[in-house]
């Protein structure tokens, strides 16, 4: 599965204001765009969905820009993928009105296949926003941390 550039850049704007959270000025969008080399237009539009979806306070004019609305430790990971991503479609069964699959009704791979997307999401949803930008990094159940996979209650402590 792969993430649009929409979402990639949708993080990367609520990750750029979340480090940003408690300076005097708000972040601006050309401020984003050349650090992050993302078109000023394209982010422009980003911007307003995050501001429609209630993420993000614009102000325009002089001394403007944007700030979350939220504390980033309440913005979910997956919910934001869940607003920005269009298409879970993995294989055709998922969409009955496309399924022209042989084996449909047989196989199990479409069970397989949404049970993996579950997970997924329930990683996701367990992953804020201030634990992607907050430091130092300390890992995830699973990760590699230092060139060893990390399981377990110890994981968050290496």
């Amino acid at each position: 599965m792969r993430l649009t550039h929409w979402t990639d850049y949708t993080l990367r704007v609520l990750m750029y204001c979340a480090t940003s959270e408690g300076r005097a000025q708000p972040v601006t969008i050309s401020e984003i765009a050349q650090a992050h080399g993302i078109s000023r237009s394209h982010l422009t539009k980003i911007v307003v969905d995050l501001a429609g979806q209630g993420l993000l306070e614009t102000t325009r004019g002089r001394g403007g820009g944007l700030r979350l609305l939220k504390p980033a430790r309440e913005i979910a990971l997956g919910d934001v993928v869940r607003k920005t991503e269009t298409d879970f479609t993995m294989v055709e069964c998922f969409d009955p009105s496309q399924d022209m699959c042989r084996l449909s009704g047989r196989c199990r791979l479409q069970n397989v296949l949404h049970q993996a997307l579950e997970s997924y999401f329930k990683v996701l949803d367990g992953v804020t926003l201030a634990d992607l930008v907050s430091s130092p990094f300390t890992g995830m159940p699973g990760q590699m941390v230092r060139g060893k996979v990390m399981s377990g209650p110890s994981a968050r402590q290496a």
